[in-house]
């Protein structure tokens, strides 16, 4: 029984430890996910405002802009996922993983060749245990991602979305990540960002259903969009890795809410398996000290005799 006790005694340490532990995680990860929602209502606006803009180039005039000419036939198209550079988030990466198998599958059965570019070293290391080739990677900025990143991931992008796609360019580009709903909610979900629709941005515009403005352009209308579109990815880029940021926090901090709970009811279950193995000692030992006390007895009583 004794051996038994210190079992449980040890356990307990651990669990104890390990419990200080997560809730410590699950504290970190509540006060980054509020930074990290500032940080995405912030960033709304000026993609909200760069959307507007693109919109009015497009529509107002008649330029063929390969950023927002769809080609003919599409034969090649980049996937941009975003995962995280840490674990420990429940299901966050692997829904995000799941959406862009689903959405790659998908444009193979078109018949394209699709290249995939990914952030995060979850999804670099689940790409590379699969030896499935990337494009290009990112990684160590995941937690708190800067506008900097953003430039620095769009940049590629739009470099291949620009050549032909014989000498290694893309017809298409489109972003996997999770959408931040709510502190409970966070949904993987792919939208694609080139070439850009017109129609589908017109509908993000909170000026829908007002007159457009006539516009005059200089020096053109396609040196505008050469300076807007790659701002625009940008912006749409940057607003899905805070999205993504924020998301992850959040999935950490519920993850490490359950973890914290059920290591709090493993200790209660051990403690009462420790209280119970503690009082069976006790009760033992009465058991031994009376049978001796009652073996002593009978001895000297027969000695009398």
């Amino acid at each position: 029984m004794g051996a038994q006790l210190r079992v449980y005694k040890r356990r307990i340490r651990s669990v104890t430890a390990t419990k200080k532990i997560t809730k410590a995680m699950e504290m970190i990860a509540a006060s980054r996910v509020v930074k990290a929602q500032r940080k995405v209502a912030a960033s709304t606006p000026y993609a909200t405002e760069l959307t507007r803009a693109v919109t009015a180039v497009g529509t107002g005039s008649n330029t063929k802009h390969p950023l927002t000419t769809e080609a003919e036939t599409a034969t090649r198209a980049a996937v941009l996922l975003l995962t995280s550079d840490r674990g420990l988030a429940g299901a966050f990466n692997a829904n995000a993983i799941k959406a862009a198998e689903q959405l790659t599958a998908r444009l193979e059965a078109q018949g394209k060749e699709v290249d995939a570019y990914i952030v995060g070293r979850r999804g670099v290391a689940h790409y590379n245990f699969r030896e499935r080739k990337i494009a290009k990677q990112w990684t160590g900025f995941t937690d708190q991602p800067e506008y900097a990143d953003a430039k620095a991931v769009a940049g590629p992008l739009i470099e291949a979305i620009e050549k032909d796609t014989a000498e290694g360019g893309v017809d298409e580009l489109h972003i996997v990540y999770t959408e931040f709903v709510s502190m409970m909610t966070q949904t993987a979900i792919d939208s694609r960002l080139l070439p850009l629709s017109l129609d589908e941005v017109a509908e993000e515009s909170p000026a829908k259903g007002e007159i457009p403005p006539l516009y005059d352009f200089e020096p053109s209308a396609e040196d505008v969009l050469d300076a807007l579109l790659p701002r625009y990815v940008e912006s749409r880029i940057y607003n899905a890795l805070l999205q993504s940021a924020a998301s992850k926090h959040a999935a950490t901090r519920r993850a490490m809410k359950s973890a914290t709970d059920n290591a709090g009811d493993l200790i209660n279950n051990l403690s009462r398996l420790a209280n119970a193995a503690r009082q069976a000692e006790i009760t033992q030992e009465i058991s031994e000290i009376v049978g001796g006390a009652s073996a002593l007895a009978d001895a000297t009583a027969g000695s009398d005799k």
